[in-house]
């Protein structure tokens, strides 16, 4: 299966680098094709332009900017995501990729003025990330980023993809056991993704 594997954090000594590396193995040893796309490695530019929002609904022109990104996105068959949480929500350099990338005629379409899903091509998503407060304190403000995964991401994509979400939370105080512990959940859950 080919996997687009999005990365996204800035430190190649964190945490989050320990989990992508985990990922990529682990995906690799069980056969799969990966596309691994480390934004800042690309120097990923997350900023969506004025021109770029003023065409963003123009079919015919609004991948221009980010052609290669939407063809990788296009040609994947899985997506998984491993980043942190910050402030409740996704690193700025993801966000941006979402608000650049998952175009009208790329992630969905209009039809009739309603939006559609257009990533049938995704029958697989998994997201791996760690927060730095609890899951208490995520739930009581709503775990933004465990929605945007589990909802937004999940209605763009095959309507029967399976989806699995990891999450360490409480990071900051996460002991080398638990930081251990859920490498292997992770690393369990990609060799049989």
């Amino acid at each position: 299966m080919k996997v687009l594997l999005l990365y996204a954090h800035p430190v190649e000594t964190s945490f989050a680098a320990a989990l992508h590396a985990e990922v990529r193995g682990a995906l690799e040893r069980a056969g799969h094709e990966v596309d691994d796309c480390d934004l800042y490695a690309e120097d990923f530019d997350p900023r969506l332009t004025r021109e770029e929002r003023l065409g963003y609904h123009d079919l015919d022109h609004n991948r221009e900017s980010v052609a290669p990104y939407v063809q990788r996105l296009l040609a994947a068959e899985a997506l998984v995501l491993v980043h942190p949480v910050w402030n409740f929500g996704y690193p700025a350099i993801l966000k941006g990729f979402f608000d650049r990338v998952f175009l009208p005629g790329v992630s969905f379409r209009m039809e009739n003025g309603k939006v559609v899903p257009a990533l049938a091509n995704i029958r697989k998503l998994a997201i791996v990330t760690t927060y730095g407060g609890s899951r208490l304190r995520a739930f009581l403000v709503g775990d933004p980023p465990r929605k945007l995964g589990t909802r937004v991401l999940r209605a763009v994509i095959h309507p029967l993809a399976r989806m699995r979400y990891l999450a360490l939370y409480d990071m900051n105080r996460a002991t080398d056991a638990a930081r251990s512990a859920f490498l292997m959940k992770v690393r369990k859950t990609m060799e049989v993704f």
